[in-house]
């Protein structure tokens, strides 16, 4: 068959969706794994964490890998390592084997998550570019919000179906992406597996601590250790990367003013919403009681204005400056959460302003994060640039968590209404760093790169 982008953005969308969902969809499945496999707390806590923490780790390492490699190469691995994964997972019949089978489907979906926007990319020019992009950012939003209602729903026949559910489906992937997708791949240079090795434990180490410090107390021997251990193999890694010929990681691309203002807006506006949108499904399920079904369907109104504001935000991306979309979602986001506000007998509706004006903050912000990533370097470093700012998103999303946990400590209602203002608060420091620090002659300067590797590609695609 002839290669068609078409095809391969419809598989790369379907993947981030798969992967994403697994961040959200086993929360509602735990009580059945727990009952079936005899789970302690300790178990269903790892069934979570591992997943998260190796896909945070491996994001970056796995972009880098695909631009030396082949993106098509080390994205199909990933997403062959990522079925394989669920299968097992499906299969577990003790907790030690769901959660190091978790563990590889992390890895697995860091590859597919770091490499997709470098795909688009390389695949994408001008205004179908931003249509990509609109289309895979809608893609994240439906997978976030529709988690709870396929969970729900997939639950009620067995837990296991929540993760088999990606074999048929990744298998259908793998065949289009070898079939219809193109490879491509930056000229020369060595691994630096040094660097990949230093990089990911420092980051696990890094979210670990993050995950688990409000638990164990900020204080307390293992959280010091683990962050201590994690700024010790950081500074190993940037005296590495200053010291080779060819490192993974462009340290160059933090003196670029607008990747700053890109990568702090993506920290503070995911720390803001998956967090928010968490304690949105708590308060909806643990208040109000309804169903993780009945929730998913209350979340129908953020899943489709995330899709359609990414969709038209995608669609004129060329016209609009990146600066106005990445505040403008980040504002949105916050007044959103700052308008949240809830009381004893308050109904589900008290939380549909938040939803609806977070829905079209993300649904603006989520196209316009993933094609700036790539649009401020060279193509031969498109998947080195969205791995990093796919880390940063999962870093935001830990430091979320570590953040407001304790404020969503104070009852049902004042723990959600604190995690709204705080959330919301997080999200107007998001805009302002996204409206101060992005600018148009950053991606300008990019541009006389990305004509050389547009020559470049085309040698390769000859040969």
């Amino acid at each position: 068959m002839r290669p068609n982008k078409w095809w391969m953005l419809g598989a790369v969308s379907m993947a981030t969706f798969m992967l994403l969902l697994d961040v959200t969809v086993v929360n509602v499945a735990l009580p059945d794994i727990q009952r079936t496999l005899h789970a302690t707390f300790f178990d269903l806590a790892w069934v979570i964490d591992a997943y998260a923490l190796t896909l945070a780790a491996f994001l970056l390492t796995a972009g880098s890998l695909a631009d030396r490699l082949g993106r098509r190469r080390i994205f199909v691995a990933g997403l062959a390592l990522f079925t394989v994964a669920s299968l097992l997972c499906g299969l577990a019949v003790f907790p030690l084997m769901l959660n190091v089978a978790r563990a590889f489907q992390g890895v697995g979906g860091a590859v597919m998550y770091a490499v997709a926007p470098a795909l688009i990319a390389n695949a994408f020019e001008g205004r179908e570019r931003g249509i990509a992009f609109g289309i895979s950012g809608g893609v994240t939003g439906l997978a976030v919000a529709l988690g709870p209602l396929i969970g729900g729903a997939l639950t009620e026949i067995s837990w296991r179906w929540v993760f088999l559910l990606n074999v048929p489906i990744g298998l259908a992937v793998a065949v289009v992406m070898l079939t219809r997708a193109e490879e491509s791949r930056a000229e020369g240079g060595r691994i630096d597996w040094l660097g990949a090795v230093l990089l990911s434990s420092s980051l696990a180490m890094l979210v670990f601590a993050l995950m688990r410090g409000a638990e164990a107390g900020w204080g307390s021997v293992l959280i010091v250790t683990l962050l201590a251990g994690s700024a010790v193999l950081l500074v190993a890694f940037v005296l590495v990367e200053r010291a080779i010929p060819d490192p993974m990681l462009d340290l160059t691309l933090f003196r670029n003013r607008s990747f700053a203002g890109l990568s702090l807006a993506t920290v503070a506006v995911n720390a803001a919403v998956y967090v928010a949108l968490l304690f949105m499904v708590l308060y909806l399920q643990n208040t109000l009681h309804h169903t993780s079904f009945e929730t998913g369907l209350r979340f129908m109104p953020f899943t489709l204005v995330v899709f359609v504001a990414a969709a038209v935000a995608g669609t004129f991306a060329a016209q609009i400056p990146a600066a106005l979309l990445i505040g403008g979602g980040c504002l949105a986001v916050g007044v959103g959460f700052l308008l949240t506000g809830v009381e004893a007998g308050s109904p589900w509706t008290a939380l549909l302003p938040g939803m609806l004006l977070a829905g079209l903050g993300m649904g603006m912000f989520n196209p316009a994060r993933a094609a700036t990533a790539v649009d401020l370097v060279p193509l031969s470093r498109a998947g080195m640039s969205s791995g990093v700012s796919e880390t940063f998103q999962q870093g935001g999303v830990a430091l979320g968590i570590a953040a407001l946990a304790k404020a969503g400590t104070a009852g049902p209602i004042e723990g959600v209404n604190a995690v709204m203002d705080v959330a919301g608060w997080i999200g107007i420091v998001g805009a302002v760093f996204g409206f101060a620090l992005i600018r148009r002659r950053d991606f300008h300067q990019a541009q006389a790169g990305i004509e050389t590797d547009t020559a470049e590609r085309a040698d390769v695609e000859r040969r």
